[in-house]
């Protein structure tokens, strides 16, 4: 008689992170409460505000909770690293330098840093990198978003989760 392994609840075997950036796009009149205070936790209280969000459990169900307002996808190296360069700001709404990065961080180069946050090894909570604001205050996207801001990605606008395409509202946002 053979049994069947059962996985273990909160195991994170072969896991590996995922780093995730969402960008609000539409307003708030006649929006959900529940859903302007997720919004909220999520930090994004103004249009065309972006934050950086890991995989977790509880983080995706709040994107997901938040569909029909924000755009989120899965970000990658060269773009983070754009984004630190051009949108990253410290306290008293400071430019992101390599100097800031090291005076308030262990690593020594903006790659250094966007690297290790592809990784998962550093998160913006107050012991790694408090003096660095979470918030990115982007762009309007030059020449508009792809399709309406009324649709889902797979229905040919650009809400939900729109996947690597993240990286291309991104780019349009610096």
């Amino acid at each position: 008689m053979v049994m069947a392994k059962k996985k273990m609840k909160g195991t994170n075997e072969g896991f590996q992170p995922q780093l995730y950036f969402a960008v609000r796009i539409r307003g708030a009149p006649g929006m959900n409460r529940k859903i302007q205070d997720t919004l909220k936790m999520l930090r994004m209280h103004k249009v065309n505000h972006g934050v950086l969000i890991w995989a977790e459990k509880s983080y995706l169900g709040m994107l997901n909770k938040c569909k029909d307002y924000i755009s989120y996808g899965e970000i990658d190296e060269k773009s983070l690293l754009r984004l630190l360069r051009a949108r990253g700001k410290v306290e008293g709404n400071k430019p992101l330098t390599e100097e800031h990065i090291k005076n308030l961080t262990k690593y020594k180069s903006m790659n250094d840093l966007a690297r290790a946050l592809i990784q998962g090894e550093i998160q913006y909570k107050e012991k790694d990198i408090y003096k660095i604001k979470p918030v990115f205050r982007l762009h309007p996207p030059r020449k508009g978003h792809r399709g309406t801001i009324k649709k889902h990605y797979g229905e040919g606008g650009i809400l939900g989760n729109v996947g690597i395409y993240i990286n291309e509202v991104i780019h349009k946002m610096i």
